[in-house]
């Protein structure tokens, strides 16, 4: 009798824990599909007006190729079982098109096609993040060839690697951790964002000496707000699951994105006397990256720490770049690649197997080996994205340019590229 009062119960359990979980990660996922959106009117704040609405398409952009390659091919070389020897460096086909999307996914408790979903926000904002290394210059045409090369060769299989089923740097593999994407979104982000920079050329304006300072700073703290409120689908439901997981992950997202916003604002206060507003958004940002690779993996406590780290750090990161004079316009590689690679590495310092046991103890637990692992891991993305970042670049070169001339674009990329401008400011009545 007590074995038929209680079937009862797990038949229906089963199924409300999978509505719950599929309800959690696609809103997650909306929250962090809106983040492109405000990742491009943080971007078009600190652009000149007449590079704005160029600026913002570049990352709406990615969501309309990015979505179709997702569910073309992205999601199955991504997530699938690979083949061979090439299994734990890029995933099959056999999911091509979606044709899994009402099946299980994992462990059941979840579908393919809420992942699938989630996994498509974070496969658009990724190549988003590099446009900011290169507005304002970059021809339109070749931007779109960029994100599609990207994405297919160097995001998905960086995704297999970390997150896919025998992934070469994943649990499966040299066992790094990285909770909702310090090696696949945010460092390599930052490191394509380097060497586009790099091989698209500085600015005109820059190389004759003119200034270029934000047209909108309302829009630069509008969008940092924004993305701050996707975070916590970015990194809360990375888990995948509605629970207490959830719940750490959210709150260590908040407080370092926190700790970072209030420890640039003292260290501008220090250096120059008052906090600026682009300061504020941009502590934030840095400290809201940093514990992207942590956030369900370390204390509430631990994300103070990495959110002051990441504001010092990335400060002085910014500050190194302006020297080198590198024209990585609005500063992907110091506020996101530094930042990833800085909580990377921090979460081999202070990760707690107690939190998450699907994780491992960091270095002040006693295990100073999951540092080195993380170390590891990142300098393989360094390098991968590196070399396949230039490679794309260089065959992109082969056949169109990288870069608008200089009289488009000293007239400015909106109407050149695009046919219209963002503030028509003559008279019509």
């Amino acid at each position: 009798m007590i074995f038929e009062a209680r079937m009862p119960i797990v038949l229906v359990v089963e199924p409300a824990l999978r509505s719950a979980n599929n309800g959690f990660v696609l809103i997650s996922a909306a929250l962090v599909l809106m983040m492109t959106p405000a990742l491009a009117l943080f971007y078009a704040g600190f652009v000149r007006s007449r590079n704005v609405l160029n600026t913002m398409v570049m990352s709406f952009s990615a969501m309309a190729l990015v979505s179709v390659l997702w569910v073309l091919f992205g999601y199955s070389l991504a997530f699938s079982p690979g083949y061979g020897s090439l299994a734990p460096f890029i995933g099959g086909l056999q999911w091509a098109g979606l044709s899994n999307w009402s099946a299980p996914y994992g462990n059941g408790s979840l579908s393919h096609g809420a992942n699938a979903l989630f996994q498509t926000s974070f496969a658009i904002i990724t190549p988003a993040l590099i446009s900011g290394a290169v507005v304002e210059r970059m021809h339109f045409r070749a931007w779109m060839l960029f994100l599609l090369l990207w994405s297919t060769f160097i995001y998905i299989p960086l995704a297999h690697m970390v997150w896919g089923p025998g992934g070469f740097l994943g649990a499966d593999g040299l066992g790094a951790m990285d909770f909702a994407g310090g090696l696949v979104v945010e460092l390599a982000s930052g490191v394509g964002a380097a060497v586009a920079a790099l091989l698209v050329g500085r600015r005109r304006s820059l190389k004759t000496g003119q200034a270029a300072p934000p047209h909108n700073v309302p829009f630069i703290l509008l969008g940092a707000g924004l993305l701050w409120f996707g975070w916590f689908g970015f990194n809360g439901g990375s888990g995948l699951v509605a629970g207490n997981l959830a719940s750490l992950a959210c709150l260590t997202t908040n407080t370092a994105g926190a700790a970072a916003a209030l420890g640039w604002m003292l260290l501008e206060t220090w250096q120059r006397g008052n906090p600026t507003a682009v300061g504020v958004a941009t502590g934030a940002v840095a400290g809201l990256v940093a514990i992207t690779p942590a956030a369900g993996y370390v204390s509430p406590l631990a994300a103070v720490l990495i959110g002051f780290a990441a504001a010092i750090v990335c400060s002085s990161a910014l500050q190194l770049k302006n020297r080198w004079r590198l024209d990585d316009s609005l500063d992907v590689l110091p506020v996101h690649g530094v930042a990833g690679l800085l909580g990377t590495l921090l979460t081999g310092v202070f990760a707690l197997k107690s939190l998450n046991p699907a994780g491992a103890d960091g270095l002040l637990a006693g295990q100073p080996g999951q540092l080195w692992i993380q170390l590891k891991a990142a300098g393989f993305t360094i390098l991968f994205v590196a070399v396949g970042t230039t490679v794309i670049l260089q065959l992109i070169r082969l056949v169109m340019p990288l870069r608008v001339n200089d009289i488009q674009e000293q007239q400015g990329l909106d109407i050149n590229a695009h046919g219209e401008e963002a503030y028509n400011t003559e008279f019509t009545g």
